[in-house]
């Protein structure tokens, strides 16, 4: 990706395009995340972005693991932002899915 084609976001304090890749897997890599699980995962990833002002800009499940691309701002944090996703997800799912 050159310079010319990144689109920069702003805030108060300056211009800025941080873009992380993030990865995790579940509890001893067991393949848990199959058979609806996925899926729902997903929405709740897409229902915390934008609540913590970050932009999902891809986003993959597998069934031991899950890749995300997400441009967060830099006062916001990438660690508030994943602290969100983790939270509420295994939250929701252990409700969901016993």
């Amino acid at each position: 990706m050159s310079l010319d084609t990144v689109e920069y976001q702003s805030n108060n304090n300056g211009v800025y395009s941080c873009q992380y890749h993030v990865v995790w897997c579940p509890k001893y890599r067991r393949s848990v995340l199959v058979s609806g699980v996925d899926t729902r995962l997903q929405e709740i990833i897409q229902g915390v972005c934008p609540a913590c002002r970050a932009e999902l800009l891809e986003l993959g499940v597998m069934p031991e693991h899950v890749h995300l691309l997400v441009e967060v701002d830099p006062q916001y944090g990438i660690h508030r932002l994943v602290r969100a996703i983790k939270g509420r997800s295994a939250r929701v799912l252990r409700l969901e899915y016993p």
